[in-house]
């Protein structure tokens, strides 16, 4: 094995080395079993691939048709629908929560799942408005759906504690279980690794295109074989309007034999920061905003609608043999641009007004293109999408809340 200071220094990493001039044998000890661990050589190639990264070239891309349930007859919509029942029913279905990241956008520096949201008729965390819903899919169904939630090395102890101190929120814990996924090392502009105030090397969960192989790693697809489950539906932790067991789209994906089925919504304008679903070399893609032209935003179809409009609100469906085959593939990674507070050379904390690191990332939608077709689901925004993202504004704790009391609440508002 390669000495860890040798390997510091081959990747122009010697601030690190003179830091830890300072610390003691514990911390020096931490930092050289991280530096022995990570991959600098693969970390390195990304930094040069990504930071190159150039805007998608819309010659590459077509507009996609999303099914909408508004404009299939009543037979049509009755038909998808039993098959999506009886599929929930026969307890072949399984919930997938990705919850690895903290609240830093809201100002929460907590696990995002924990974050007390004031809906009506009383304030609940992200966690507990989850779990209610599945106690309401087990009253229609009467079925228990085991539910599996991705955590990360930053919060895992943390949101198993939660669910301790919180009993579970009366969800049987048999049918609950925890799994991580893997972290990457964060580096500044100038490609340094970052010592955090914890004086280890700031590392990041790496996107939550690594759900698949955490599954594997963690014996998460066993346990659902073991149980019978056909469909997983994999979504994020923080749309509290997330319909958890819908079975329009697990019906869709039934009728049309795919492996794979998503939920989008129409873009609402222009500056929507959301992710277009369309079709890049024949395959179903999504396009990160950041990588969308202008053109490609604003461009209207013959409908009167956003032609690249189908938004990815990570409403994700997958059968079984989709996730063991993704858990043997490697997906590409993308770069996002991240405020991260640092310990200086001097061992000061130092916490950034703007974004001042890159951080890797893997999507889940970059799987699809292993699959030559995917059922697209077109939803409704006031049903479907109350994200909680930002502290303020857009996507903020208050506009979620009141998607969320409108929906379930109407006749009090």
């Amino acid at each position: 094995m390669i000495d860890p200071i040798e390997k510091l220094k081959k990747y122009n990493q010697n601030h690190i080395i003179e830091m830890i001039k300072v610390f003691n044998d514990e911390e020096k000890n931490n930092i050289f079993e991280q530096v022995n661990r990570i991959n600098l050589d693969e970390i390195d190639s990304l930094y040069m691939e990504l930071s190159n990264k150039e805007k998608v070239l819309d010659s590459n891309i077509e507009e996609i048709v999303a099914v909408n349930k508004d404009k299939i007859t009543l037979e049509e919509q009755k038909e998808i629908n039993t098959l999506g029942e009886n599929i929930i029913k026969n307890n072949q279905y399984a919930l997938v929560t990705m919850s690895g990241g903290q609240g830093t956008r809201l100002g929460y520096d907590k696990a995002k799942g924990t974050f007390i949201v004031n809906i009506m008729p009383s304030p609940k965390s992200l966690f507990e408005i989850l779990a209610d819903k599945l106690k309401k899919v087990k009253d229609e169904f009467n079925v228990i759906t085991p539910w599996y939630i991705m955590t990360s090395e930053e919060n895992d102890k943390q949101i198993e504690d939660f669910f301790v101190e919180n009993n579970y929120f009366n969800y049987p814990k048999e049918y609950i279980m925890f799994f991580k996924q893997d972290n990457l090392p964060m580096l500044t502009e100038d490609k340094k690794l970052i010592i955090n105030k914890e004086k280890n090397i700031k590392e990041a969960a790496s996107g939550n295109g690594s759900i698949f192989n955490a599954m594997y790693k963690n014996g998460v697809l066993t346990d659902m074989k073991k149980r019978g489950i056909k469909w997983i539906f994999i979504s994020s932790i923080d749309n509290i309007l997330l319909k958890i067991a819908d079975p329009m789209l697990v019906g869709l994906a039934e009728k049309e034999n795919v492996e794979i089925a998503t939920k989008s919504i129409l873009r609402n304008s222009p500056e929507e920061k959301v992710g277009a679903i369309c079709k890049k070399d024949g395959k179903i893609y999504v396009i990160e905003y950041s990588e969308m032209s202008d053109e490609m935003k604003t461009a209207i179809n013959e409908n009167g609608e956003f032609k690249f409009g189908e938004s990815h609100i990570m409403c994700n469906l997958f059968s079984l043999n989709a996730l063991n085959e993704l858990a043997q593939k490697k997906l590409p990674y993308h770069i996002a641009h991240k405020k991260s507070e640092y310990l200086n050379e001097k061992g000061e904390l130092v916490i950034p007004q703007e974004p001042n690191a890159y951080k890797f990332e893997t999507f889940i939608f970059d799987s699809w293109k292993y699959f030559d077709k995917i059922a697209i689901l077109r939803g409704k925004r006031e049903e479907d999408f109350a994200p909680i993202k930002n502290k303020e504004g857009v996507d903020s704790p208050s506009t979620a809340v009141d998607l969320y009391n409108k929906f379930y609440f109407k006749e009090e508002i």
